[in-house]
């Protein structure tokens, strides 16, 4: 197959090797797991390793002068800088420390962005059987049914979904905690579900009306979600009020109703 496909089939790729991984984290989900810390809280698991290179050698029998860059293979041989050329950005277990605990929460995350747009974004729970998919242009679905933002338009009526981080210095988990402490009393409640990319998904589908992160570990964590937000008719931006930056570690997400109040009070807690 040439390396210029069509979006159908970059998304069919895609599909097929989440699929894949998802097999393979299924199995390893209901298994005895073999642990190793990146950092205190940080873990990184055998099924980890498993399903990046499972994801990113099935893309490339397919699209073999793609770029790739991958949460594992970052970690292990640094940086991959993020260029006009067609990249797949992949974090094949999101959720490690879940998936750890039996807690189901758990995703395989493929996103291709092109000339640095999210055009194709893939997102499967294999515990949960969820599927979500997204094109640029084309709209977003769950198990191929077409998915919206919620139409929440109050702050104190909105459930939000946040991260706590792996950084546990006491500075960080103050910041944290106080901003949680701040935001609690202008929503309804808190979630946190300990996966970034099925967050992004969870705004995307209407079940979460606000969601923010300050410090998660890279793009492969957003590239995916954030088109599927952006396709279901949501909007994702800096928590702060800049432009989103796909390499820069914070990432906010709303339906268009909820962003300006929402932005406002993410500021107030600065």
């Amino acid at each position: 197959m040439a390396d210029n496909g069509s979006v159908e089939e970059f998304l069919a790729t895609a599909v097929d090797a989440v699929k894949k991984a998802g097999e393979i984290i299924r199995q390893g989900f209901y298994q005895t797991k073999l642990v190793e810390h990146k950092g205190q809280v940080d873990l990184v698991t055998e099924t980890d390793k498993a399903c990046e290179d499972l994801v990113f050698n099935h893309i490339k029998q397919h699209y073999p002068s793609h770029k790739f860059i991958g949460e594992e293979t970052t970690a292990a041989c640094g940086t991959s800088v993020l260029t006009d050329e067609p990249t797949w950005i992949v974090d094949p277990l999101d959720g490690t420390t879940n998936f750890v605990h039996g807690f189901p929460f758990v995703c395989v995350s493929v996103g291709l962005t092109i000339g640095k747009v999210p055009t194709v974004g893939v997102v499967y729970n294999p515990i949960m059987n969820e599927l979500f998919t997204g094109v640029l242009g084309k709209g977003a679905f769950l198990n191929g049914n077409p998915i919206k933002v919620s139409s929440q338009t109050e702050l104190v009526k909105s459930l939000l979904a946040t991260e706590a981080g792996t950084k546990r210095d006491k500075l960080t988990v103050d910041v944290t905690t106080n901003r949680i402490n701040s935001l609690l009393f202008k929503v309804r409640s808190l979630r946190m579900s300990g996966s970034c990319a099925l967050n992004l998904c969870g705004i995307a589908c209407g079940r979460l009306d606000l969601f923010y992160e300050l410090g998660y570990g890279g793009p492969w964590d957003v590239a995916a979600g954030v088109l599927i937000v952006k396709e279901a008719g949501g909007l994702v931006y800096d928590p702060f009020g800049k432009e989103f930056d796909i390499t820069a570690p914070q990432v906010a997400a709303s339906n268009p109703f909820l962003k300006d109040a929402f932005v406002e009070a993410l500021q107030q807690t600065e």
